[in-house]
């Protein structure tokens, strides 16, 4: 009988996964890709450790002399005491951003609170990991040195093959055992960051429920104050001109006169197209619809059309925020334009969205006057509702300006 019909068709899954160039090879490439931008990445974070720790204990050494002076004095004091803190917050900052590079990025960079004894206690004990830091690295420079020696030996002859491969071997331990001391040392600046930067788990959760009930007041707050808002655009604006309008359709009713009618029913008609566009933005500063159908910085451009003063957009957002964000963000951006064109006389006014750190970034800037308050009752709204989100609002408004007003969310 003859053979059955040969088949040539595509090798099972297995066959596949094993051949070179296949998906269980291409998976163990990205690997150890990613192994070895890791090691880097950790080795890069704890050198600059050991640049910060140093960092660290000259501004405890300086903090202590300045403290020590101050002593006698109760305001240098407490002015020497405020530096202090603000710069060990800095420094507690470029910490945590740096461990959070050494970490792959993942959580962002924390906000960090006025510093106090925790701070200060961080700092002292960042000493020891940015010793064993430049030890380590120390004893690897010491063996490239040694490297080159033994291959500049090698290649005159002085040593045997045996003896360079006795050296080779005791060479390639060392430098696995300095790698290792190098990722214990990454381990261990992220424990004493936990221990003595992190609050305990149930402190920290009394924190964000004291935290939760004082933004719940606060956006009970904000939405009270736009209520009042509203009422009194409704009142003062609105309804003063449908009274108004009524008045002319009155007139125009009882005139018998046909061109003094026509004149009355064109201002009614004038004064209705108005009466509209208040309507319209009241009811924007109530919700914006148009973020139904467009993004923020759309959104953004229809409001700067209409603006009195001019208004320069950049959004470079990769992925759209949530609505939430984008319609906090929205009535930032109209609160500054506002502010820009009644009380600052600003020219040009210019707005930037990205994304940085993991948070959505607006910075609103005018060239205007300055002087803008951030405990008024717009701003100061503004603040409470960016803080519902877990954002966090910013106003600096110099005297002769110039103002801006910087908004950051959480993506989301």
């Amino acid at each position: 009988m003859p053979d059955g019909p040969a088949v040539t068709g595509v090798p099972d899954g297995r066959a596949a996964a094993d051949a070179p160039g296949g998906p269980a090879a291409s998976a163990a490439s990205s690997r150890r890709v990613g192994s070895l931008a890791s090691a880097g990445r950790t080795a890069l974070a704890v050198a600059a450790g050991v640049l910060t720790a140093v960092a660290g204990l000259l501004f405890l050494l300086v903090a202590a002399v300045a403290a020590a002076g101050s002593a006698p004095a109760p305001p240098a004091r407490r002015r020497v005491a405020a530096l202090i803190s603000r710069y060990a917050a800095t420094l507690v900052r470029l910490e945590r951003r740096r461990l959070t590079w050494l970490s792959g990025g993942a959580g962002g960079s924390p906000a960090v609170r006025t510093a106090g004894w925790r701070e200060i206690g961080y700092l002292a004990a960042r000493a020891l990991p940015g010793v064993l830091g430049a030890f380590a690295f120390g004893l690897l420079a010491i063996g490239v040195v040694l490297a080159g020696i033994l291959l500049r030996a090698a290649l005159r002859g002085d040593l045997t093959v045996a003896a360079l491969l006795s050296q080779v071997v005791i060479g390639v331990v060392l430098l696995l055992l300095n790698a290792q001391a190098v990722a214990s040392l990454g381990a261990v600046d992220r424990w004493l960051a936990q221990r003595l930067l992190d609050p305990e788990p149930r402190a920290a959760l009394e924190a964000r429920v004291r935290e939760l009930a004082t933004s719940r007041a606060q956006v009970i707050a904000a939405v009270d104050v736009e209520r009042q808002r509203i009422e009194r655009d409704l009142h003062d604006g609105l309804q003063q001109r449908l009274v108004a309008l009524g008045m002319l359709l009155g007139r125009a009713r009882r005139s018998r006169q046909a061109d003094r009618t026509y004149a009355l029913i064109a201002q009614a008609h004038e004064d209705l197209q108005r009466a509209v566009e208040e309507l319209r933005e009241v009811a924007w500063r109530v919700y914006p619809s148009a973020l139904d159908d467009s993004d923020l910085g759309e959104v953004l451009g229809m409001v700067a059309q209409r603006s009195t003063v001019p208004v320069r957009i950049r959004c470079d957002l990769p992925l759209r925020p949530d609505r939430q964000i984008e319609t906090v963000l929205y009535f930032v951006a109209c609160e500054a334009l506002t502010n820009a064109a009644k009380h600052a006389a600003a020219t040009l006014v210019t707005i930037d969205i990205d994304v940085r750190e993991g948070n959505v970034r607006m910075r609103v800037r005018d060239d205007g006057t300055g002087g803008a308050d951030p405990s008024g009752r717009g701003l100061s709204g503004l603040a409470r509702r960016v803080a519902a989100l877990d954002g966090r609002l910013r106003v600096e408004s110099p005297a002769g300006g110039p103002t801006t007003v910087l908004a950051e969310l959480p993506c989301g």
